[in-house]
């Protein structure tokens, strides 16, 4: 450190300190080192095991009876043979110092998985989709509500209430929703969590016929799938949603009711307050024009009530992400605007 500082001639210590991402209260530690402090290593105490001791006490932790034992177990089985090496603690001592301190026992270990990176610049790109559960009209009895999203314009593409969570039935609903929206081969990434419908051999086949990529979330990682389970909790607390469905026509009645509003009537935060249906036909330029003129003329009449000038419209985010990239990792190229 010191060195390096010397070679930087007459720069004062402070800006060699910031050149060199030194902290000066460590270069002057180090120029002035506090009185008794050791200028060298730390020796070794006396009472230390000298460099033969250390390896007779690794040996025998190597050996073929004791490899597979801990420090501990070992250190006790010596003696009651009447044999004293050292203590456990440098048993341990020993072993980390040769890399050799580790947990012995088979170990679950998870694999790595990769974390999925979806961007959305435009309607009908990436579709995310889940399935939740209804509580039926008695104790154990449910209703299985598939629901189909796309996360740019967050309209609700194509949605379902079935008794049960069948591969089959999410079929259906992908094909039914990709015809609708004419979907072409190449065009859609479709996104969901890992359950067993998700997964399903079927459904893959029939991702690949449509030439849709799938992605799935990591496991026990509910933030992989934001969108869907965002529009899950504005499903069940919207009001008048009951407790309980007396039939799976009556969750079909209430869906159809919700989606229409969903789709339609709700001004949504993530979309500069507009509606998903305006968003997914691509008429939020025209709508968000005249909330502009609106204001500007109210701006003209009352200039004095805003003093910060003429006001502006919320925009609508160019580029939707699951999982955005890092800080500063700009892959796309868009203009990164977070819903």
């Amino acid at each position: 450190m010191v060195t390096a500082l010397q070679e930087l001639g007459d720069v004062g210590k402070a800006a060699a300190c910031r050149c060199l991402g030194i902290p000066r209260a460590s270069l002057y530690r180090r120029l002035n080192p506090p009185a008794g402090e050791p200028s060298g290593p730390r020796p070794a105490p006396e009472r230390a095991l000298g460099p033969e001791e250390r390896q007779h006490v690794l040996d025998v932790l190597h050996s073929q009876r004791f490899v597979d034992q801990a420090p501990m177990a070992v250190y006790h089985a010596l003696l009651d043979e009447g044999v004293y090496l050292c203590s456990p603690r440098t048993m341990y001592r020993i072993l980390e110092e040769h890399g050799e301190l580790r947990e012995r026992r088979d170990q679950l270990r998870h694999p790595s998985y990769r974390k999925p990176e979806l961007l959305a610049t435009g309607p009908n790109e990436v579709w995310s989709w889940d399935i939740t559960k209804l509580l039926g009209p008695a104790k154990w009895t449910y209703f299985y509500l598939y629901v189909m999203i796309d996360i740019f314009s967050r309209y609700v593409v194509g949605w379902m209430v079935a008794h049960r969570e069948s591969s089959d039935l999410a079929k259906r609903l992908i094909a039914e929703s990709c015809a609708k929206q004419d979907v072409q081969p190449g065009q859609l990434t479709i996104h969901s969590d890992l359950g067993p419908a998700m997964k399903a051999k079927g459904l893959a086949q029939l991702l690949a016929d449509l030439g849709i990529t799938k992605t799935h979330s990591r496991p026990y990682t509910s933030c992989d799938n934001p969108f869907s389970e965002s529009h899950f909790k504005t499903l069940k607390y919207r009001p008048g949603f009951p407790d309980r469905f007396g039939s799976c026509e009556d969750a079909r009645a209430f869906g159809g009711d919700f989606f229409a509003w969903y789709n339609q009537e709700h001004y949504h935060s993530g979309l500069a307050y507009l509606t998903p249906e305006i968003v997914h036909h691509g008429l939020a330029a025209e709508v968000l024009a005249v909330r502009q003129e609106q204001l500007l003329k109210a701006y003209a009449a009352h200039p004095e009530r805003f003093p910060n000038g003429p006001p502006r419209v919320t925009e609508l985010p160019e580029a939707v992400w699951i999982n955005p990239p890092e800080k500063g990792a700009n892959p796309s190229g868009v203009t990164l605007k977070f819903a």
